[in-house]
């Protein structure tokens, strides 16, 4: 009988321990902590190696090194730079200053430890979470400079552009700063990544001038096996971007990841139809390029809007950047080499104003959460493209005095003998290829 009670209670206990424990605000949750692990290397994938792929396999054989080495040392320099005072800028509270800029209280990730919580995640994974974000920002510009910048030369202008543009506009956007107050819709980096990256691009692609032979030359990509699959890491990638960005295990993160999908199946197909329809033939770099803009332009709506306007999101995508692609390079004769910023500055541009329509409860099958409390559509329109001025303009001043700054110490481009020799063996001293 004493033994029957002892089983008894010995089960009643297990029963009671299977029971779900009530959460609170200073513990973690272990399922939104899952999947914020989960998320962040995949977001860390999409550089290492998707981007790096990517980009590496768009560029001419005597360069794809070069461009592989440029992504591999910016994921190292921006770790650095993110823990020593990158994310405390970006992050903490900057006091007088909080609107533009973040404090020092995390320098060197200062007062983070196992225990410490941001919402109902370790601090440690936050932070982490968002580094990965920081790698992959800077490392978009990769494909405006490709083939001809010095390798000293980039990682000088990727840490000022990290600390001086990337961080204090993610403290406008995420961090507490004037756009979040102003009420700006970017759920996962339209102006903090998309704009950022892609204005720099352009204004990096005008001043350090085209590629000997641009316009007159062919310069296909040497590796389409190795494109196509940079741009699936990209792809699966992204889904850590988009719906790792609801920093939470939840509905808004399924949802996020299911428009995340239709609007870059949508770009693939509609880029693809854009060609077919032009050439005759469908290409595989168009499908892959559709597919990226589809991604970039859904990201800052990603967690706002429902299927509806991910589709149309989606299509918009494929058209307009087909259409600035062709014009950046066609018309304007600009060699913003692996199109940065017709993808990623329009794609961004796009999809932050898309935002603040989709976002609407007055639309109906098209909407997601909706907007905020007594916001109209007109209101919001007016508060996303003030974050789209704001960033692109201190983005082209910043970068301009950023490349002015070290082009005074370092000359940014190699000279034309070294850029005929490929900067595989001019600054590294090895080949991509020995056969």
């Amino acid at each position: 009988m004493r033994i029957s009670r002892t089983g008894g209670l010995l089960a009643a206990l297990a029963a009671l321990c299977a029971l779900p424990l009530p959460a609170f605000a200073d513990e973690i949750n272990g399922a939104n902590t899952a999947w914020i692990l989960t998320s962040t290397a995949l977001v860390l994938f999409m550089t290492l190696p998707g981007l790096s792929l990517f980009y590496g396999g768009l560029v001419r054989t005597r360069n794809v090194l070069s461009v592989l080495m440029q992504c591999f040392a910016i994921a190292c320099l921006a770790s650095i730079l993110w823990m020593v005072v990158g994310y405390s800028l970006a992050f903490t509270d900057g006091g007088s200053l909080n609107s533009l800029i973040g404090g020092f209280s995390q320098v060197l990730f200062a007062n983070i430890a196992e225990s410490t919580v941001k919402g109902d995640i370790p601090e440690s994974l936050f932070a982490m979470f968002q580094m990965t974000f920081a790698i992959i920002t800077p490392a978009l510009i990769v494909g405006a400079f490709a083939e001809r910048i010095r390798f000293s030369a980039m990682l000088l202008f990727s840490a000022a552009w990290l600390l001086l543009v990337y961080v204090p506009v993610t403290h406008w956007v995420w961090g507490g700063g004037w756009l979040s107050d102003l009420g700006l819709l970017d759920f996962a980096g339209g102006t903090v990544v998309h704009i950022t990256a892609g204005v720099a691009s352009l204004v990096f692609a005008l001043v350090v001038g085209n590629r000997k032979g641009f316009g007159t030359t062919a310069m296909p990509p040497h590796n389409m096996t190795m494109v196509v699959t940079g741009a699936g890491m990209l792809w699966v990638g992204w889904f850590g971007f988009n719906a790792g960005s609801a920093l939470a295990a939840n509905g808004d993160a399924a949802m996020a990841m299911l428009v995340t999908h239709i609007s870059a199946a949508a770009g693939s197909l509609t880029w693809m139809a854009m060609e077919w329809i032009k050439h005759g033939k469908p290409s595989v770099l168009g499908i892959v390029t559709g597919m990226v803009a589809g991604l970039g332009t859904i990201t800052p709506a990603s967690g706002y809007v429902g299927p509806g306007g991910a589709l149309i999101i989606g299509i918009s995508a494929g058209i307009i950047c087909y259409y600035m692609t062709q014009a950046i390079k066609q018309k304007w004769k600009i060699d913003d080499s692996l199109d940065v910023f017709p993808v990623h500055g329009v794609g961004g541009i796009l999809g932050t104003l898309l935002a603040g329509i989709f976002a609407s409860s007055e639309l109906g099958v098209f909407s997601g959460q909706g907007l905020a409390e007594g916001v109209s559509i007109t209101q919001q329109l007016g508060v996303q493209a003030i974050g789209v001025v704001a960033v692109g303009v201190y983005t082209v001043v910043v970068t301009l005095i950023i490349m002015k700054v070290v082009n005074s110490f370092v000359t940014l481009r190699v000279d034309t003998e070294q850029e005929t020799e490929g900067l595989d063996l001019v600054l590294h001293d090895e080949r991509g290829y020995d056969l």
